[in-house]
């Protein structure tokens, strides 16, 4: 299961924005999103890296993690 850590990310709101660019990718991909360490799980079969940049592109800062 790929993990993120996702600086900016502060509300539920960010949760549902950062799922919706997941979901762009791997529409049966499942989210577990932690706000008080940053860290996001994604569980899907897409690649790291394509999750990562859908992530990006929504506005948000994502490292490996």
């Amino acid at each position: 299961m790929p993990a993120f850590r996702v600086t900016d990310m502060t509300c539920d709101g960010c949760i549902r924005a950062l799922t919706a660019a997941v979901k762009d990718v791997d529409p049966g991909a499942t989210l577990q999103a932690n706000l008080d360490s940053k860290q996001v799980q994604v569980n899907s079969p897409a690649a790291p890296d394509a999750l990562a940049e859908a992530m990006r592109d929504a506005g948000f800062t994502v490292e490996a993690g």
